[in-house]
C-alpha cells in the first residue's frame, strides 16, 4: 500500500543527495515504528486493507477478538474469515460503514466493526476499525429488562388487586352453595362436580396471582446458616408423590461435606420445588434427574440436570421473560421466580439445553453473606453485590 507521498519521492529520486535519501528514509522509519506502537497500543482492533480487500496489517486487538495470529493473515483476503457480508459493496473507494457483527471463536462477542477507504480520491485501501461492544450491549439489554420487569411488576400488582377481591366473593359464595348442597343430600349430588370444579378454577386464579407476586415482589431473604443438602432432602420428600406419578428417577451426586451457609429456608425450598417440577414436567414419559453438588473455597454449585425434551435455541432467549412457557396450561414465571431468589440469595442461575438431549439448570452462592441492594416497584432494580 503505497501513499501518494512516496510516489512522488521515487519520482525525484534521482534528483536527491544520499544524504537526503538517508534522513527521509530514517523520518519515514521513525513515523512507522511511531504509528505502530501506538496502534499495538489501542483496546480497539486496526486492521489495513489494499485495494483488492488483502490484509497488510493487524494490531494485536484485532488478534485477540478474532482469535487469529498475525502471520495467518498477513496476505490474505479478509473475505475469507468473515463471510456473509457483501464486500463488494464495503469495500468500495468513499464508502463509510458501520455495522455490528456476532463472533463465536475465540468467544461469543459483539463486535462493531467500521470501514473507511484511506483516501477517497485514489484507490490506496481501506481501514478497519473494531471495537468490542458486548458490554455495552449487555448493559442495555440489563436496562431494557429492568424496565419490562418494572412494567410487569405494575400489571400484576394492578391484577392481583382488581382480582383479588372478586375472588374472595366468589370463594364465600362457593362456600355457601356447599353448605346447602349437603343439606339437599343426594338431589344435590348432580350439582356436586360442577361446584368442584368451580371451586378448584378459583384456586387456580388465586395461585397464578400469588406466582406473580411471588416472582416480582422484592423480599429481603431471612438467612440462617443452613446445610443446603438438608434443605434439597426436604424438597425430594415433599415432591415424591409428583416424581412417582412422572415416573422420574433422582440421582444424587452430592458432596459428603457439603458446607454451612446463609440461606432462606423457605425461599430455597421454593426455587428447588420449581426446578424439579420444570424437570419432571420436561420428561412426560418418565426419565432421570441428576442433582449435583459441589463447592469450593468461595461458594457452593447445586446443578439440576434432567432427560427431558430439552430447550430450543429460540425458547432459551425467552427463558426469563414472564408469561414465556412451553407448556399450553405453564405461565412462564417458575424460572423467573428462582432466578429472582439466587440472585437475592448473591448467586446466579445458568440454564445448558440441548433440544431432545435434557436441560440441566445450574445454581451458584456465595459461601458467605452478600448484600444485595433491593429497589421497591417503580425503580430500577439493582442486582449489585458487595462483598
Amino acid at each position: 500500500m503505497r501513499s501518494a507521498f512516496i510516489d512522488k519521492l521515487l519520482k525525484k529520486m534521482d534528483r536527491l543527495e544520499p544524504a537526503e535519501v538517508q534522513g527521509v528514509v530514517l523520518e519515514l522509519m521513525k513515523e512507522k515504528g511511531f504509528l505502530e506502537k501506538t496502534f499495538q497500543a489501542l483496546q480497539e482492533g486496526v486492521i489495513l486493507l489494499d485495494p483488492d480487500g488483502f490484509v497488510t496489517y493487524v494490531n494485536s486487538a484485532s488478534c485477540q477478538l478474532f482469535g487469529f495470529q498475525e502471520q495467518q493473515v498477513i496476505g490474505q483476503k479478509l473475505t475469507q474469515g468473515m463471510r456473509g457480508l457483501d464486500w463488494a459493496e464495503l469495500l468500495k473507494p468513499g464508502t463509510v460503514v458501520s455495522r455490528d457483527l456476532e463472533v463465536f471463536y475465540p468467544e461469543n462477542r459483539y463486535l462493531n466493526f467500521y470501514i473507511t477507504s484511506i483516501d477517497d480520491d485514489q484507490p490506496i485501501g481501506f481501514v478497519m476499525l473494531i471495537r468490542d461492544v458486548t458490554e455495552t450491549r449487555k448493559r442495555t439489554e440489563e436496562q431494557i429488562e429492568s424496565e419490562r420487569l418494572n412494567a410487569f411488576t405494575l400489571l400484576a400488582a394492578g391484577v392481583a388487586h382488581e382480582l383479588g377481591n372478586p375472588l374472595n366473593s366468589l370463594t364465600i359464595h362457593l362456600q355457601l352453595l356447599e353448605r346447602r348442597l349437603k343439606k339437599m343430600g343426594k338431589t344435590g349430588e348432580p350439582l356436586r362436580e360442577h361446584l368442584d370444579v368451580a371451586t378448584s378454577e378459583i384456586k387456580r386464579m388465586d395461585g397464578i396471582i400469588s406466582q406473580f407476586l411471588a416472582a416480582i415482589r422484592p423480599t429481603q431473604p431471612q438467612l440462617q446458616k443452613l446445610q443446603i443438602s438438608e434443605l434439597l432432602h426436604e424438597s425430594l420428600r415433599f415432591l415424591k408423590p409428583d416424581l412417582d406419578q412422572a415416573k422420574v428417577k433422582v440421582r444424587l451426586d452430592l458432596r459428603a461435606d457439603m458446607p454451612v451457609m446463609p440461606l432462606d429456608a423457605d425461599q430455597m425450598k421454593q426455587a428447588m420445588y420449581n426446578l424439579i417440577r420444570n424437570a419432571c414436567q420436561a420428561m412426560p414419559q418418565g426419565g432421570s434427574l441428576t442433582i449435583q453438588g459441589s463447592y469450593t473455597d468461595f461458594e457452593v454449585r447445586l446443578s439440576f440436570e434432567d432427560s427431558g425434551k430439552g430447550i430450543s435455541p429460540e425458547q432459551m432467549g425467552k427463558l426469563f421473560q414472564p408469561f414465556s412457557t412451553t407448556r399450553a396450561t405453564g405461565t412462564g414465571l417458575g424460572l423467573l421466580i428462582v432466578r429472582r431468589i439466587i440472585r437475592e440469595h448473591g448467586g446466579e442461575i445458568d440454564i445448558e439445553s440441548r433440544a431432545g438431549k435434557g436441560t440441566r439448570v445450574s445454581l451458584w452462592l456465595p459461601l458467605v453473606e452478600r448484600k444485595v441492594r433491593l429497589l421497591q416497584a417503580g425503580s430500577e432494580r439493582s442486582d449489585e453485590k458487595h462483598s
